[in-house]
């Protein structure tokens, strides 16, 4: 018996009429096209182009706005001290085919000491705290304490950062200025590199406060994603490592850390990446001085990202438009940065999960 062609329903009710011999091959091949997954990949293609395209997108809009302020300033901005907007008031002046106030001067090396100084002073307090903190809530405290204590730990992480800026700016600055720097830069001793602890303690605003407000923030993300993974670690070798006569201490440092050692160098740089982006809360305890690198470590300061907070609304009153394209070079300088530093993480993270355990040391 022959097979009757497909058929579909007219609209004006007329019954039944065949489906055309293209139609049934666009049917067909919808069909096949479908069952093969090829929707699916052609969408996870285009999300995986997407981050590449709007990471190009801001670095060639920065790069755009920042032209002519690369082309006025020069080597100068990473050199340079100074934060001079020049003369609003008086006529504007063209140099090298720029237009700008008389006397404008930009000079981003105390911005980009601050970024590295106060992400330094966060890394350096925030690592060791978060791996000892995700090593006890995973192998010492019992299950539901461990859960309680992991939910505030991802709290912590959701406070906005303007909230921790004002905690900084009107109690926990403050407390440090009275009670523990005046301590520590009266006792430090004058020897080259611990004699940036001396000076004045100042009020609470400064490289110190922000170094640490940052390591506040900083704490609970490399916290929260050691903790998931020394959970991953298989229990055998912990065990047996045990067994053989090693102590907490040293199976955590010879076990379990190299175990996920990978992973926590993905977390830290995680961690790093909030700290030298991030904002309000530096810009809140930091001072917010522009023209000089801070001389001890109480002393104001501030970063790339406080800079271009604080000064942006201000430099729309300049005519010329050439602070703002300043302030565009700073935000360049600081992705640059960030990209650096992710290149530089990406690429230790492939040596430390390219070596072998060292299990076998020292047993």
């Amino acid at each position: 018996m022959s097979r009757s062609a497909p058929t579909v329903h007219s609209p004006g009710g007329e019954g039944w009429r065949p489906l055309l011999p293209g139609a049934r091959r666009l049917s067909a091949a919808v069909r096949s096209v479908v069952r093969q997954g090829r929707p699916i990949a052609w969408i996870g293609g285009a999300a995986s182009v997407l981050p590449v395209l709007a990471l190009g997108f801001v670095l060639v809009v920065l790069l755009g706005e920042a032209l002519p302020a690369i082309g006025y300033n020069g080597a100068h901005f990473l050199t340079g001290s100074g934060w001079n907007v020049g003369n609003d008031y008086a006529n504007p002046v063209s140099t090298g085919g720029v237009t700008h106030p008389p006397g404008a001067s930009y000079g981003a090396l105390p911005l980009i000491v601050g970024t590295l100084a106060t992400s330094a002073i966060a890394l350096i307090i925030a690592v060791p705290v978060s791996i000892g903190a995700a090593l006890v809530i995973v192998e010492r405290l019992p299950k539901r304490l461990s859960s309680v204590v992991g939910l505030f730990l991802e709290l912590l992480a959701g406070i906005p950062s303007v909230i921790v800026g004002l905690w900084g700016a009107l109690t926990f600055g403050p407390f440090i200025a009275r009670h523990i720097t005046p301590w520590i830069a009266s006792h430090a001793p004058d020897v080259p590199v611990i004699s940036y602890l001396k000076g004045n303690a100042g009020y609470g605003e400064g490289l110190l406060t922000s170094g640490l407000v940052l390591a506040v923030m900083v704490i609970p993300i490399v916290a929260a994603t050691t903790r998931d993974l020394i959970r991953q670690v298989p229990i055998l070798p912990r065990e047996g490592a045990i067994a053989l006569g090693l102590s907490d201490f040293e199976c955590a440092r010879k076990v379990t850390l190299p175990w996920v050692g990978a992973g926590i160098v993905g977390a830290v740089v995680l961690g790093l990446g909030r700290a030298l982006g991030e904002t309000m809360a530096v810009a809140m305890v930091c001072g917010v001085a522009l023209a000089s690198v801070p001389s001890n470590l109480y002393d104001t300061m501030t970063t790339i990202s406080a800079t271009i907070v604080t000064q942006l609304d201000s430099s729309f009153t300049d005519g010329t438009g050439l602070e703002t394209r300043a302030l565009a070079e700073a935000g360049l300088v600081l992705m640059v940065i960030t990209l650096l530093v992710n290149i530089g993480a990406r690429m230790l993270v492939r040596r430390v999960s390219g070596t072998a355990l060292p299990v076998g040391r020292g047993l």
